[in-house]
């Protein structure tokens, strides 16, 4: 909504003294309050910050006197009834959000196992050269894209490539599948949590009704104890028959009831999420300073104490020992490409969403740079000397479970441990809940601008329900499933199809010329190297290898039969099939011939709602 200048009469034309210089100074006034407000003007472009030129229509005095009179002219700057766009507290507010969603429990319990496959220390090769040549710059692109559009993951491509705004909407259903699975194993850690508030942790002993003939103590002193390939752990049991109870179902075809002890630890989860990204920006980027640093502090606790246990040189070996012909196998490069996506995790809408309050000058080529190295730190090993390493939430249920049961002041560790494990897991729902909030504020800003504490509880409401079924006794199986399908194979396919609209259909010269002129200087030749030749033939890579290798999905003892695979890919191309399906309706609600509809679905749109500045739309002097 934009205020108008009416046309002066040939009476008011004649006015002179106080009224005009009143109304003079009342311009000037408003120009230098709103100008404070918005973000610095460039000198040197002729134009102001919000890409509108310098140049407006002619002043009321100009209009009177003409071009031949002496003007005295009043400055206008017109503006929006908008609300300005929320903004952080502060810088680290921003980055400790950023970090604290980059480093998630996937790299806890991913990462251990995918480096002892594929070679210990060897694996560090690949991993690091897919870092800085794949994964840091699609880190980077993002930032940049979020910050200097400051649009969620829908709207901006109203102003990068129209006809792939598919991929917002495809983003925001991939949030709500991990959204139904990836809380419920903070559920299970909160479970585990309040099980460690007692003398003798529970899943240190076999006397429990849950335990089996088969369970037998392990401990790091006790080296005559026998095993036999029935044997199981106590820690296993707890976790199998206690938490999961998956031993009730016999699999996706029977999921049995639900457990209504995990039921209250969700709802305890979700109603955390809520109270700390009602309010916006403001209150995450409070809490995060407790969720991003609080894992590091405990980190630290658990390599100290760890690397005093018997034997825990072995841990270190058995976990680091490079194997370097393992280098030779192309498994060991596709695992280093996907584990460094998923391990900055862009193309979920989270770094689009948070970059978007960042000020306009805000400098995320630094953000960038800081965050790779901290998500590191999380992947330093546990001088462990545990038998097996396996992966997904047994590492951290059972094997890193067993470990902290043989330790001394037992309970004190497995508190901290567990609440380390809460912290990583909210801090990526937060970003991940708060990318979609963010997506649907800037799409749908008339309905739901002013009622962001009823869409949040909407939204959490609807993924506490669509976590039902993984809080069954089969629940399980539920979250192996949409694990291995519902958001690999879609989100890589979704970044992929980002790359190219950014480097190729809006340029990378124009993005660079973006960045240049929110950071006040461009991008080198690396990154445009990066953002137009190999990211794409990274993400191609990564696409290729879950097609020519689908995985055997496995948990327990039971082996996922074949009609899983057919609803697992269905889920998968449930949030992809966005992409197409939106590119076809925007071809036939645009106008014109088909080339001309085509051409336009392809430009950026001049003027678009929640485009950079939206907060000043015109400027006048």
């Amino acid at each position: 909504m934009e205020m108008k200048q009416p046309m002066m009469t040939q009476e008011e034309c004649k006015t002179e003294g106080g009224g005009h210089e009143e109304a003079q100074e009342n311009g000037r006034l408003m120009a230098d309050g709103v100008a404070e407000k918005g973000p610095k003007a460039s000198p040197q472009s002729g134009q102001v910050s919000n890409g509108y030129p310098a140049s407006s229509p002619q002043s009321p005095t100009e209009a009177c006197t003409g071009s031949g009179g002496a003007p005295r002219t009043l400055v206008v700057q017109q503006t929006s009834l908008e609300l300005p766009r929320e903004t952080w507290s502060k810088k680290m507010d921003f980055l400790l959000s950023v970090v604290g969603y980059a480093v998630d429990l996937g790299n806890v319990w991913r990462f251990p196992y995918i480096c002892y496959q594929n070679g210990g220390g060897a694996f560090l090769l690949p991993y690091l050269l897919m870092a800085v040549f794949g994964g840091v710059p699609l880190f980077y692109m993002e930032l940049a894209l979020g910050q200097f559009h400051r649009s969620g993951c829908i709207s901006i491509w109203r102003q990068i490539c129209p006809i792939f705004k598919g991929i917002g909407f495809a983003i925001c259903i991939i949030a709500l599948y991990i959204a139904f699975y990836y809380n419920t194993i903070m559920a299970w850690a909160l479970y585990y949590l309040l099980s460690s508030f007692s003398s003798m942790l529970p899943w240190s002993t076999c006397g429990n009704a849950w335990n089996t003939a088969n369970c037998t103590r392990y401990t790091f002193t006790d080296r005559n104890v026998s095993w036999s390939d029935h044997s199981i752990s106590p820690a296993e049991e707890f976790y199998t028959r206690q938490v999961l109870q998956v031993h009730l179902s016999s699999g996706l075809h029977q999921l049995g009831a639900v457990s209504w002890q995990l039921a209250l630890c969700l709802l305890f989860i979700f109603t955390v999420v809520y109270f700390s990204i009602w309010k916006g920006v403001k209150t995450s980027g409070k809490v995060v300073w407790v969720t991003a640093t609080l894992p590091y502090v405990v980190l630290v606790l658990l390599l100290i104490r760890g690397a005093t246990l018997p034997g825990a040189w072995r841990g270190v070996v058995y976990y680091l020992k490079p194997d370097w012909k393992k280098l030779l196998s192309t498994t060991v490069w596709i695992d280093a490409a996907a584990q460094i996506f998923f391990s900055l995790g862009p193309g979920f809408g989270v770094l689009l969403a948070y970059a978007s309050y960042n000020p306009f000058h805000n400098n995320c080529y630094k953000t960038a740079a800081v965050c790779f190295p901290l998500t590191l730190f999380l992947l330093v090993p546990p001088p462990w000397s545990v038998p097996g390493l396996p992966t997904g939430p047994s590492l951290l249920f059972i094997i890193y479970a067993e470990a902290i049961a043989n330790m001394p002041a037992a309970t004190f560790f497995a508190i901290i441990f567990f609440l380390m494990i809460i912290m990583l897991g909210l801090d990526s729902t937060f970003a991940g809940l708060e990318g979609v909030i963010t997506a649907l504020l800037d799409e749908f800003p008339q309905v739901l601008a002013k009622r962001r504490e009823w869409a949040v509880l909407g939204l959490v409401c609807i993924c506490y329900l669509g976590a039902l079924s993984t809080l069954t006794y089969g629940g399980a199986f539920v979250v192996k499933l949409f694990e291995e399908y519902a958001t690999g194979p879609a989100v890589i396919t979704v970044v992929f199809l980002e790359v190219i609209a950014v480097s190729w259909f809006y340029g990378t010269s124009r993005f660079c010329s973006d960045i240049q002129m929110m950071l006040g200087f461009s991008p080198s030749w690396f990154w445009r190297v990066c953002w137009m030749i190999i990211c794409p033939c990274f993400l191609l890579f990564i696409i290729g290898s879950f097609l020519a290798f689908p995985p055997e999905v496995k948990l327990f003892h039971y082996l996922y039969p074949a009609w899983t695979t057919v609803l697992g890919y269905c889920i998968g191309v449930s949030s992809f099939i966005c992409v197409p399906s939106y590119m076809v309706y925007h071809l036939l609600i645009t106008p014109g011939p088909f080339k001309q509809r085509l051409l336009k679905s392809i430009t950026p749109e001049v003027g678009a709602a929640g485009g950079p500045h939206r907060d000043i739309v015109t400027n006048a002097v």
